[in-house]
């Protein structure tokens, strides 16, 4: 149960039951490094803070930028996925603000790492719109099934997490996407978005050998959870919260897939996925949207899929540390405040990622990239990406439509399922086989 005391907060770094938690997720995973240090401090002010996260959003003109625009020395620490959430749960006291995905947020709040957001601090909350709010940014909306942001936002009376509207949350939503995967259209004829193309191309016999997967047990294990039921495979009674018989079945069918070299590549880092594609080593695999735009870039005919099912959606997360109080907390709600003041949701569209607050940002987007990153519209021009290098070429469409048709279309959000611990030995098994 979560507490205001400090002396319990953080004596819960070393007891016993967050040693046991860990354990029982078995997520524990090799210390990563700081990537990268501020060269300096503002003397106006000497504040700084320590953020925690994946190399996702953690990039380097978004600190720089930051720190020109707060006055304070902003340090990234970046790491797997798998490792922030290890390090966050052992040690609160190494970081000011953790920033991963929402479905690590339940396993954080458990283990007393995080403490609640006063939503009265954040300036522009009332702009987030009703994604994470409600779980449906439209009427018409699918919720997803899973860890759907929603029901773990708000800090309900008994401290636990919940949808009841209240004063204060767990996380502040930002940067959120749908994922799904991509095909190359010199080798796969192109398909028609929510009518043909299908999570069960995955699966499919005809491309055998050429399917590549993301080795996340968070993010694969939904892949190719929906290829099988996609491919009339197997059915699940609710593919968010798969029970141990099911996971036998469903790793039953991969090992016969992988046994028959099925699959040609499993990869960790999205760099890893740009070269499967561009060293043709696979035509089908898990994408994040960054990886399809540089395959572009290099002339490789990529579609990101707008599958038939639904999407799987993602939302990032930025949670205060347990341990951060006082000035380190005023500063920490000054960065949280700024990522969504505009400018950062602006650079993120040009990775193909979104905010909950896009109308402030569309001030820093020509009106080509708001009409084609937002609005589903054709690209009126080339529209550079944060590289600088050409994303888009004049007259593409983002396939799967608007923002709203997009995130309308969630099957399945980013999850960690009661039986994480067993579906992770399951995934292991099946990578090392």
């Amino acid at each position: 149960m979560k507490t205001n005391d400090k002396q319990n907060r953080q004596s819960l770094v070393f007891c016993p039951k967050r040693r046991k938690l860990i354990k029982n997720l078995g997520i524990l995973g090799a210390s990563g490094a700081i990537l990268t240090k501020a060269p300096f401090v503002f003397a106006k002010r000497q504040a700084r803070i320590k953020i925690l996260g994946t190399g996702v959003t953690l990039q380097q003109e978004l600190r720089r930028k930051a720190m020109e625009d707060l006055g304070i020395n902003i340090i990234y620490e970046t790491q797997t996925g798998p490792q922030v959430l290890n390090k966050a749960m052992m040690a609160p006291s190494s970081f000011d603000i953790y920033e991963q995905w929402s479905n690590s947020i339940s396993t954080l709040w458990q283990s007393g790492s995080i403490q609640p957001i006063d939503k009265k601090r954040i300036t522009h909350w009332d702009e987030i719109n009703n994604l994470t709010k409600t779980g449906k940014i439209t009427p018409e909306a699918s919720y997803g099934v899973g860890d759907a942001p929603y029901k773990i936002l708000h800090v309900q009376k008994n401290q636990s997490l919940g949808s009841n509207h209240t004063e204060q949350v767990s996380f502040l939503p930002y940067v959120h996407n749908v994922d799904s995967f991509g095909y190359n259209t010199m080798m796969i004829p192109q398909g028609d978005a929510y009518q043909s193309e299908s999570w069960g191309w995955l699966l499919d016999k005809k491309f055998a050998g050429k399917v590549g997967i993301i080795n996340n047990p968070s993010i694969g294990l939904f892949d190719l959870a929906m290829a099988a039921q996609a491919q009339g495979l197997m059915q699940f009674n609710d593919i968010g919260m798969m029970s141990e018989r099911e996971l036998d079945q469903l790793f039953d069918i991969l090992m016969a897939f992988k046994r028959q070299n099925h699959f040609g590549g499993f990869w960790r880092d999205f760099s890893d996925s740009i070269k499967l594609m561009s060293s043709n080593r696979v035509i089908i695999q898990s994408m994040f949207s960054p990886a399809v735009s540089i395959l572009k870039q290099q002339g490789v005919p990529v579609t990101y899929a707008a599958p038939k099912e639904g999407f799987r959606g993602w939302h990032g997360v930025m949670c205060l540390s347990s341990a951060t109080q006082n000035r380190q907390k005023d500063i920490a709600y000054e960065y949280l405040n700024w990522w969504l003041s505009g400018w950062p949701g602006a650079y993120v569209a040009r990775q193909g990622y979104y905010i909950p607050n896009p109308e402030r940002s569309a001030k820093y987007l020509s009106q080509a990239e708001w009409d084609y990153w937002y609005q589903g519209k054709p690209a009126a021009e080339d529209l550079q990406g944060t590289d600088g290098n050409i994303a888009v070429s004049k007259g593409s469409v983002r396939n799967g439509g608007n923002y709203q048709k997009r995130l309308s279309h969630i099957a399945v959000w980013n999850t960690v399922m009661p039986t994480y611990d067993y579906s992770l030995q399951k995934w292991h098994q099946f990578i090392g086989s």
